[in-house]
């Protein structure tokens, strides 16, 4: 690889834009981009990003390929294929580990990652076990997930194949090491699901009937640990199954971070939705942004039942985490009982109108590179290459500079 220095704004992570910022194309990085990569041997439709289901790939230029469709309608598509194949292994991670054991999600994943197992991991039955006091339903919905993001991937993708659009696969970024516990596959992994720090003010957020982060509003987080240090959400190996209160705690992160992911899809939908062209790709967007919302309602339900533990110590880390009872002050009250699950109204576009229940947030700018700042500073991305930052911040860079309109 070449010592040529990349620009800052593509090793570091963007700093996402204030409501008040007008995001506008930037041709000349485009330019400075586009002739750092071809010094790697990168242009076009060449600058693939793997060798899966999709073997076109997808240039670390959105602009190009975009075939009949808009250049940013194809952005946009080609940002939520990288981010549903994200999830897609998060979910993955999770089902061999705590979801229903049998061979559909395994078969499904097989046909779109090369080397993926076939056959179901038979799970971890310790984390399964701690996954129930969450909800009796964790492994199926586990497992409903899991295969949702999975059929996301590949439909956006042979949807942007059809439109003679390039594509996305990240095959080549799966290296980071699985998790040794039984039942977890020994697969490299996109993902990072055990140096987690969990953002929780989803909880607080949706239950405020005054504030809105598209405001520039801030939120309390309803478990504070979980935001500091470093978690995992997963057993790591069969020794973190041995505390009964430790792999509690996993599975409570666990829970917690599941609405965390979905809440994340949750709003970045609508948000890109906001700048598609074509009715058609307008109609998948909604579409599928629409199942984000049932998974996120359905975490946001069962983090609600994590039992209540104080300062459980990680093995490993040292680390503490505490649960609270969510019903108990600081929280508790009508709007933080934690039975509910539907969006608090609050205040939309205007603080002149009246609440409203509401998706937030879902200002538009800067939101696939908001999401991409989300991702990382969940840790997600600890142990990744610099070439798969780069190829993310370029993919999030192009959906961001899509308009409506435009061709």
């Amino acid at each position: 690889m070449s010592d040529k220095k990349l620009p800052s704004a593509v090793l570091t992570e963007t700093p996402q834009p204030s409501a008040t910022d007008e995001v506008n194309p930037q041709p000349s990085y485009k330019i400075r981009r586009r002739s750092f990569l071809k010094g790697l041997g990168v242009t076009g439709a060449a600058a693939t990003l793997g060798t899966g289901i999709m073997a076109k790939g997808i240039p670390l230029f959105a602009e190009e390929g975009s075939g009949s469709l808009t250049k940013g309608d194809a952005a946009i598509l080609r940002f939520l294929a990288a981010a549903e194949i994200i999830e897609s292994d998060i979910w993955l991670q999770y089902q061999e580990l705590g979801g229903t054991q049998d061979d559909e999600v395994s078969r499904l994943a097989s046909k779109l990652i090369p080397g993926y197992p076939a056959q179901p991991t038979g799970g971890n039955p310790v984390y399964m076990q701690d996954l129930i006091p969450l909800d009796a339903d964790m492994s199926q919905y586990i497992h409903d997930n899991t295969e949702d993001e999975l059929t996301h991937e590949v439909f956006i993708n042979a949807y942007l194949k059809s439109k003679g659009a390039d594509t996305v696969n990240l095959d080549r970024f799966r290296t980071l090491p699985s998790s040794k516990a039984t039942g977890a596959n020994q697969f490299g992994r996109l993902t990072n699901l055990m140096q987690l720090t969990v953002d929780t003010t989803w909880w607080t957020r949706y239950r405020s009937r005054t504030k809105n982060p598209d405001f520039g509003d801030g939120f309390a987080p309803a478990i504070p640990t979980l935001a500091a240090g470093q978690h995992t959400a997963i057993p790591r190996t069969d020794a973190d199954t041995n505390d009964v209160n430790f792999i509690q705690a996993v599975a409570n992160t666990a829970g917690f971070h599941f609405a965390w992911i979905e809440q994340g899809g949750t709003s970045l939908y609508p948000k890109l939705a906001q700048r598609v062209t074509n009715a058609e790709v307008l109609r998948i967007v909604l579409s599928i942004g629409g199942t984000e919302i049932c998974h996120f309602q359905t975490w946001h339900d069962k983090a609600g039942n994590a039992p209540h533990l104080t300062n459980v110590i990680d093995p490993v880390t040292g680390v503490s985490v505490t649960f609270p009872d969510l019903n108990s002050p600081p929280f508790g009250g009508e709007d933080f009982q934690t039975n509910l699950i539907m969006p608090e109204p609050t205040v939309f576009l205007s603080r002149q109108f009246p609440p409203c229940s509401i998706i937030r947030p879902t200002e538009t700018k800067g939101g696939a590179m908001g999401a991409v700042q989300g991702l990382t500073g969940d840790g997600l991305f600890i142990g990744q290459s610099k070439e798969f930052f780069r190829s993310l911040h370029d993919l999030a860079e192009d959906a961001d500079e899509a308009r409506r309109g435009a061709r």
